[in-house]
């Protein structure tokens, strides 16, 4: 996910070779744990060189200092996230809506806990960066992604397919988020994600009516069926 990141956050270089891409890979590794052993603070990138099996000055091909290498870490880990969220659009195409709920809601789930410890750390290192052109970035892959998937759905014709795509996004995606931080029970959990599921469905329901004067937004299959 190639971003207009801040000048001063912008990686010197961006592997081009297999090789640079493993030295890279290498680093990010590396920055991990160090992040996960003793935080933001005493992160250093003398110290990811170390760990990393690299040099100093090879480390400084890439990233001048800490805040960039924390940067394009947090980029990796978005870029990774919106893949697993379009793959698994792309494989709901044409099914029910509440099919397509569930797997999104599972798959942001499982994404962000599968290295829970590595998504917490992350989280605690962009806290004084400015990262929103990370966040927007994503952002508009996982729209777009989401917005197809909504539109091929046979059982649903929205109203506003953006502003109902938005609010499916916000709710599923901030609950989670929710969800993780405060570190539920597995019972908990499942009994959220239930729940989450339910509300969501509820509220496609909702979406599918025409508020007065606006004009119904009919979704590819209905369209197609249409004509």
């Amino acid at each position: 996910m190639a971003t207009a990141a801040p000048a001063s956050l912008a990686p010197r270089k961006r592997p081009r070779q297999a090789r640079s891409a493993a030295t890279l890979d290498a680093i990010f590794e590396a920055t991990i744990q160090v992040l996960l052993a003793d935080g933001t603070r005493a992160l250093t990138t003398t110290r990811v060189a170390e760990r990393a099996g690299v040099s100093v000055g090879t480390m400084y091909q890439y990233f001048p200092h800490k805040q960039s290498l924390i940067f394009a870490l947090n980029e990796r880990y978005l870029e990774v996230l919106a893949a697993k969220v379009e793959a698994t659009c792309r494989a709901q195409i044409g099914k029910p809506v509440g099919e397509m709920l569930a797997a999104l809601i599972a798959t942001y789930w499982r994404a962000k806990t599968e290295r829970a410890e590595v998504t917490r750390a992350l989280y605690r290192s962009v806290v004084e960066m400015d990262n929103e052109a990370l966040v927007e970035a994503f952002a508009r892959r996982v729209d777009a992604a989401t917005t197809a998937m909504l539109e091929s759905a046979p059982d649903a014709a929205f109203a506003n397919l953006p502003i109902a795509n938005l609010t499916l996004v916000t709710v599923i995606f901030g609950t989670i988020r929710n969800a993780f931080e405060r570190n539920l029970s597995e019972a908990a959990i499942e009994a959220l994600q239930v729940e989450l599921l339910a509300m969501c469905r509820a509220y496609v329901g909702l979406a599918q009516h025409s508020a007065p004067g606006q004009e119904r937004h009919q979704c590819r299959h209905s369209r197609e069926s249409a004509g």
